[in-house]
């Protein structure tokens, strides 16, 4: 069935072969010597390849098999500016039985253009929801430099340990749902890779499963392929990789993806892009899996289904409408293209065939979409049939 085959073909086997866990050969992967960190006197040293505890930790924190559609969900606000908490478990109510793990905030749910305060608030809902649906979370600490985000990363572990009452970092984690941090690289198109790596490196230093996010379009910098390589054979906490650039250097490149599981978060052209197809990615975390969640999967699951022509098919059909949406709101000044474009077409999940008579969404500047966007969305949803009679806040 296409519902119940999502993930069914990421077995231990192929992980073992993403993480390169048993492949002897490789020359460049790090072969990492660890003795009283894990119990040994010193001077009895053991070896242990580090693509093999980057594969024992994938499994602990993300579990088997990885997931294969992830989302960044978007931020609902109610007319006062707070966040509409009722909003938001309809909306996770309506992607949870088609994906999984989340990621909170994400560009898509505006974290770039939050401050501290709402940025907690936001975790705080989330970590209540992600309990009660059994959703996986990946928290997000998006800084513009390496010592926001370390303090960031050290304020939401003090959460969580305060929320499940547990000591332990990864227990604590694993008690909320946590599966992961993603950081970027520090914001600044003058800066060389050489800087990026070492203040990457100062964030991966503190051991915790993290997630790079290739994110050019805020960064104003992008890490190279090499650069990748050398972090992940440096640490074995570095577990996932999701690159929203649309340029795909990293994962096109034979060194940098040869460790990591790679998400690609750029839209369109969704089943060309994943393996099945020739494609190099393992996933897609995509700002539509806020409105499509039902026809991602399906992607997703036609492919490991073997029904490759039609998984394409079914992919090109929908790359249209995301291209025409996203195409509506590029001159809005406000916000995002992922959040407003997802706003705009999320209205319509919301509210379905009425949607056009319903105030329009909120942005966090506190400006609406425009109308006229909100109308001519519709009308691309329409042709495509991608309007639901009733919307997931009319049921």
């Amino acid at each position: 069935m296409l519902a119940g085959g999502l993930g069914t073909n990421l077995t231990l086997q192929m992980l073992q072969v993403l993480f390169g866990c048993y492949n002897a050969s490789k020359s460049r992967e790090t072969q990492a010597i660890y003795t009283s960190s894990i119990g040994l006197k010193r001077g009895s040293p053991i070896v242990l390849d580090i693509s093999e505890r980057r594969r024992k930790l994938v499994r602990e924190l993300v579990g088997e098999p990885v997931p294969r559609l992830w989302c960044p969900p978007l931020t609902h606000y109610a007319p006062d500016e707070e966040v509409d908490q009722d909003r938001m478990a309809a909306h996770w109510d309506f992607m949870a039985p088609h994906v999984n793990a989340f990621l909170v905030p994400g560009s898509t749910g505006d974290a770039w253009e939050m401050n501290d305060s709402e940025v907690r608030v936001l975790i705080d809902l989330s970590l209540r929801l992600a309990v009660e649906k059994n959703i996986s979370l990946l928290l997000g600490v998006l800084k513009s430099d390496a010592s926001a985000t370390r303090k960031g990363i050290s304020e939401l572990l003090s959460i969580l340990k305060w929320k499940t009452g547990k000591n332990d970092s990864l227990e604590a984690m694993k008690a909320s749902n946590v599966c992961g941090f993603t950081i970027c690289p520090p914001r600044g198109h003058e800066l060389t890779q050489e800087k990026i790596e070492v203040d990457l490196a100062s964030v991966l230093e503190l051991g915790l499963p993290m997630v790079l996010y290739q994110l050019p379009q805020v960064t104003d910098n992008e890490m190279s392929p090499s650069l990748v390589a050398r972090l992940a054979d440096r640490y074995e906490n570095l577990v996932l990789l999701k690159d929203s650039s649309g340029v795909d250097r990293v994962a096109m490149e034979a060194n940098g993806r040869s460790l990591l599981f790679l998400l690609r978060g750029a839209e369109g052209r969704y089943a060309q892009w994943l393996q099945e197809s020739g494609g190099p990615y393992h996933g897609l975390l995509l700002s539509t899996a806020n409105c499509f969640p039902r026809e991602l999967r399906t992607i997703v699951a036609l492919l490991e289904d073997g029904r490759g022509d039609e998984a394409i098919n079914f992919s090109d059909h929908l790359t249209q409408v995301v291209e025409q949406v996203f195409a509506l709101v590029r001159d809005m000044t406000d916000g995002n293209a992922f959040s407003n474009a997802n706003k705009a077409v999320d209205h319509y999940m919301a509210f379905g065939a009425d949607a056009r008579l319903i105030r329009s969404p909120r942005l966090h500047a506190g400006t609406l979409i425009p109308e006229d966007v909100i109308l001519r969305v519709g009308e691309v949803l329409e042709s495509a049939h991608l309007i639901p009679d009733t919307g997931y806040l009319n049921q």
